[in-house]
């Protein structure tokens, strides 16, 4: 089977057609989906999906996009929330200078509350950047002398000189749909240099969908393309990338459980 590391099911993009979209995913071969909070105010329906079924996990943290419109929260609150035992990850969480939709200090204050739950509980952290390299890569090495820390950089699409803090930091990296787009071959380039036990496959439905489907709404059932083309990269089958990735998955998401085949 294939996990889909990273999607979005409680966003509207999906609507009525959730509970199909999920249908899908399964038909496809998806055997497990970890669906990510951006907002703590809308934690409650994201767990309400994965309580909801057997397959599929959820996380608890604020999106750097929300961190200066979300209330105020801190470690021992996301701590809290986490304990829930379909909560499996702290975040997303991280720096978007992007867009900059909250001020960066704001971000990178939000950002190290979640380091310090993720810490606290130890769930891994789930770890958002855009246009923020050095400065997501010296709050990590900073996070993680403070203690143990271990996580994800979710939907990848920096360059190598991140990729290889974040790995020497003993973080994974996750890829999204953008590694198939037609211009992204100095991320393939990335992609192909990373160690297979520290690669994740995701959607981040519903946004970036893979090709060939590049343009529509996203959905978990995509991410066959995308761990297609790792595979490619990597010189396996489909098969056999998708056994390694589901490993990773468990493994640094250990709270969550392998599927019972039956």
């Amino acid at each position: 089977m294939l996990v889909d590391s990273h999607c979005h099911l409680d966003f509207a993009d999906f609507g009525s057609e959730r509970e199909e979209i999920i249908a899908r995913a399964r038909r496809a071969g998806i055997g497990t989906m970890l669906t990510i909070c951006t907002k703590i105010s809308e934690f409650a329906e994201v767990r309400a999906i994965a309580e909801a079924h057997d397959d599929i996990w959820c996380s608890v943290g604020i999106h750097p996009h929300e961190a200066a419109s979300e209330k105020a929260t801190d470690a021992a609150m996301l701590c809290e929330m986490a304990r829930h035992p379909k909560v499996v990850g702290i975040g997303e969480c991280g720096l978007d200078f992007y867009y900059e939709h909250s001020p960066r200090d704001r971000q990178a204050e939000v950002f190290r509350i979640h380091a310090a739950a993720a810490r606290a509980s130890g769930l891994p952290i789930i770890v958002h950047t855009r246009d923020a390299d050095a400065e997501t890569a010296e709050i990590l090495a900073e996070e993680c002398r403070r203690g143990d820390l271990r996580g994800v950089i979710h939907c990848f699409s920096s360059g190598p000189q991140l990729a290889v803090k974040a790995l020497s930091l003993g973080f994974y990296l996750s890829f999204s749909g953008i590694v198939t787009f037609k211009k992204a071959e100095a991320l393939r380039e990335v992609a192909r240099t990373v160690p297979l036990d520290r690669i994740l496959v995701e959607t981040d439905a519903p946004y970036l969908a893979p090709m060939p489907h590049r343009g529509k709404r996203n959905e978990p059932a995509f991410v066959v393309h995308t761990a297609a083309l790792l595979a490619e990269l990597h010189g396996l089958e489909p098969g056999a990338f998708a056994r390694v990735t589901t490993e990773n998955f468990f493994r640094l998401f250990d709270k969550s459980q392998v599927p019972d085949p039956a």
